[in-house]
């Protein structure tokens, strides 16, 4: 059962579970200057560029792999294709997203976001539609395998620390 009782300074009820909620969430308290220089050091901006850049050499390393290993060009071409599905729409929407940060209002900047993210799934179902028009006695196994492997390549870069999330300031 929940107490209500007034509170002295308004008269306004207010629930004795109130007093309990309070320690939940911590006070909003905006950083000073140097506590704001103090965490953009301990937090970095990734770029986005240098995962694009492991994707591209993960991704021909994937295809050359499939040549070298099968012998056949057609599975390192679909291991290749699959790659590429990945790293172009990516690479269009890094660049996009890149100069959306310029803007300074943050409503553009996020409906942006989404318009570039429709715009990259659409480039990536249109490129993997394409795929056997571009590639003769296409593998869709080795174009699969080249498509996950060159996506999972967020996992390597997380792994690598390119992704690292640090841990809270000290001074809050």
């Amino acid at each position: 059962m929940v107490k209500i009782a007034s509170s002295p300074e308004t008269g306004i009820p207010v629930s004795a579970s109130d007093d309990a909620d309070e320690g939940l969430e911590p006070e909003f308290k905006p950083l000073t200057a140097e506590q704001a220089q103090a965490w953009r050091q301990q937090n970095p901006v990734v770029s986005p560029w240098r995962v694009l850049a492991l994707q591209v050499v993960v991704g021909a390393l994937v295809a050359v792999l499939t040549g070298l290993v099968s012998g056949q060009f057609r599975l390192a071409a679909s291991a290749a294709w699959g790659s590429v599905a990945v790293v172009i729409p990516a690479v269009v929407f890094v660049r996009a997203l890149s100069r959306q940060m310029r803007r300074t209002q943050s409503g553009f900047a996020l409906a942006g976001l989404f318009v570039w993210e429709l715009v990259k799934i659409i480039l990536t179902v249109a490129l993997l539609l394409v795929a056997p028009k571009v590639i003769s006695d296409l593998s869709w196994f080795a174009l699969v395998a080249g498509f996950v492997v060159t996506m999972k390549v967020y996992w390597l870069a997380m792994a690598l620390g390119w992704m690292q999330t640090k841990s809270k300031p000290k001074f809050l």
